[in-house]
């Protein structure tokens, strides 16, 4: 079984970019234990920017784009050996692993990249996975990597993600703004988060906070992984988040896993327009499971192409999202005809705007 265990900015370095030298002996050690008592673990980690900021004597963190991609490069190599260097001292080996939301967007690059780290995995080597922010646009602005750890761990089915960050869990209240706040120990539903503050605060060098962990959170356990959030600063407790010991925040995992490929669908592909649909078939959409025809379809917001992602919209609020069959400017000819007029005007043309096979209710 694998373990996908995430470190955030505040676990890597400290407000002044220095790596935090400790916290890396410590969880590097506990993950080479895991690894040779039969686990397999996948680490997902944030601070190649906080890397290269520091040993580029940067004085605050970037603001323009090409500024971030050039402190990723110069942190990148830097950073990875520092795990490498740790992982292989205590006996376990190391691959860097670099990802895009390209590679996520794309169904065959999704397919390419759980390949490779399964092989990995199989090999006894422990991936160390990472954004790769030098080409890459989407994550320097987006969740401090919360996103890609949750990725990950549904590419690879994992067992269970830990997210480590510098506080011991999700909080009633934001903790620095109440002196003696409650720390929510599990989470079974989706309802237990209402009236939460869950604050966005992060680190120096961070981007993401508790919101993004808890969106991470909700979104791996939707797809049936169990997720914990603790304290990574404190020794042990990563493992004592495998072996499911008390600490921490407990998502739990919910049930009616859906297919890898809609996995893909609902959280890695990106929507690219909307079609509006009418009430018939978003009641078809909903309770029957039934494709959508351009007959159901009211209005479309693009451009997008054939293969594209696009968000499915009734009039009470979004219903889901699926991979349309029709380009937008084919689809703008057709909404509201039935399927002879449709064939009449476009001989060629796939009997349904989104197949329910490529389709998912949000």
């Amino acid at each position: 079984m694998t373990l996908v265990v995430k470190l955030g900015s505040s676990i890597v370095a400290a407000d002044d970019g220095e790596l935090r030298t400790d916290v890396l002996d410590s969880v590097c050690e506990q993950v080479a234990q895991l690894e040779q008592e039969g686990e397999r673990v996948v680490m997902v980690t944030s601070g190649a920017i906080a890397r290269g900021m520091r040993l580029m004597e940067l004085p605050a963190r970037p603001r323009a784009m090409d500024e971030l991609q050039a402190s990723s490069a110069v942190g990148q190599g830097d950073l990875f050996r520092a795990y490498e260097t740790r992982l292989s001292g205590n006996g376990t080996r190391a691959a860097q692993v670099l990802l895009t939301a390209a590679d996520i967007g794309s169904h065959t690059n999704y397919v390419n990249a759980r390949q490779t780290l399964r092989r990995l995995l199989a090999w006894g080597v422990v991936p160390v996975v990472n954004e790769n922010d030098t080409t890459a646009t989407d994550e320097i602005t987006f969740g401090d990597n919360d996103f890609l750890a949750a990725q990950v761990a549904i590419l690879l089915e994992a067992r269970l993600l830990v997210l480590l960050t510098n506080v011991d869990g999700l909080y009633a209240r934001d903790p620095d703004l109440d002196p003696d706040p409650e720390l929510i120990s599990e989470v079974a539903a989706r309802s237990d988060l209402r009236g939460l503050a869950i604050g966005d605060r992060t680190s120096a060098f961070g981007s993401g906070g508790m919101r993004s962990k808890v969106a991470a959170a909700e979104m791996a356990s939707e797809s049936g992984i169990p997720v914990t959030i603790c304290n990574g600063t404190e020794a042990g407790t990563l493992f004592a988040a495998a072996r499911g010991d008390e600490g921490g925040t407990h998502f739990l995992a919910q049930t009616g896993k859906e297919s890898s490929f809609k996995l893909w669908l609902k959280y890695g592909k990106p929507i690219r327009g909307k079609v509006e649909v009418d009430d018939g078939a978003a009641r078809a959409l909903r309770d029957s499971g039934s494709s959508l025809l351009p007959v159901g379809v009211s209005d479309l917001h693009g451009p997008f192409e054939a293969g594209d992602a696009v968000s499915v919209v009734g009039s009470d609020g979004e219903i889901g999202k699926g991979i349309s069959d029709y380009s937008s400017r084919e689809l703008i000819r057709v909404k509201g005809m039935k399927t002879e007029q449709v064939r009449e005007l476009l001989p060629h043309a796939p009997a349904e705007v989104v197949h329910r096979d490529r389709f998912v209710l949000l």
